[in-house]
């Protein structure tokens, strides 16, 4: 079990917000956390730390006036800590190179391989072609409706017709090197975590984090055994370097 350092970046600016209130319309959400510092400064936290495999996460749209902004602190970031990091938000097969070239480790791509509600099969093998297999991590992030946890994308905010469940995680993991799952439910909110999610990742047979919801050490423990400590998982505004009661030292010991 690991512990996956974040960096989210929305209007231009390291943040941490509410999963569920992301809005592309006004580039809204609610925000628990805004740095006055840019995203090299946790980049080289990180690194300085020697906590690699963390995920940075653009939050605004291509359509967005603040897009580039967000885009330049991600690049950034990348830049400053080469191999150490992840990046996701909007890559596709066409850009997806430009994000390794700058030096992250592995792309996240979800709303590219959940098209029109689906998985695209043709999307999945194009991302494969541009970066290799051993470069991506699929986010399968999830919402709970009528009953059944389904794939959710474009930041969050569309329900796809996928499922979430361990069937899911097998055939998935034949086109990435690790997947990501944000409980989107329970993100940003410090409300604990979703059981039900995490009881699903345990049976997956690529590496895999789990976000969302971690708001206490017991939180860190309960994954840690339900995973049998096979689940990665990270944290952002419970936090103490956004704000929140958890140290990060203290984080950092409880993987050791």
């Amino acid at each position: 079990m690991r512990f996956r350092p974040c960096i989210d970046i929305h209007n231009g600016q390291v943040v941490q917000i509410v999963g569920s209130s992301l809005k592309d319309t006004g580039d809204t959400a609610c925000e628990n956390f805004v740095s006055g510092k840019d995203s090299t400064y946790y980049a080289e936290m990180y690194k300085n730390k020697g906590l690699n495999g963390g995920h940075i996460i653009l939050l605004n749209s291509k359509d967005s006036p603040y897009y580039e902004a967000t885009k330049e602190q991600a690049i950034k970031a990348l830049n400053s800590y080469a191999g150490g990091m992840q990046v996701g938000g909007g890559i596709n097969a066409d850009n997806a190179k430009e994000y390794i070239n700058a030096g992250a480790s592995h792309v996240i791509v979800t709303s590219y391989v959940f098209s029109d509600g689906k998985i695209c099969y043709n999307n999945l093998e194009r991302l494969v072609e541009a970066v290799g297999k051993d470069n991506i991590c699929l986010d399968v992030s999830c919402r709970y409706r009528g009953g059944q946890y389904y794939v959710v994308t474009d930041r969050w905010q569309v329900f796809t017709d996928v499922i979430f469940d361990k069937y899911l995680l097998e055939e998935l993991s034949g086109y990435c090197d690790e997947i990501l799952v944000h409980a989107v439910d329970v993100e940003g909110m410090r409300a604990g975590i979703n059981e039900e999610i995490a009881k699903v990742l345990k049976t997956c047979p690529v590496p895999v984090t789990y976000a969302g919801g971690i708001s206490s050490y017991e939180d860190i423990e309960k994954i840690r055994s339900i995973g049998e400590g096979k689940i990665d998982f990270t944290i952002g505004t419970a936090l103490d370097i956004f704000g929140g009661p958890l140290s990060l030292e203290e984080v950092i010991r409880c993987t050791q």
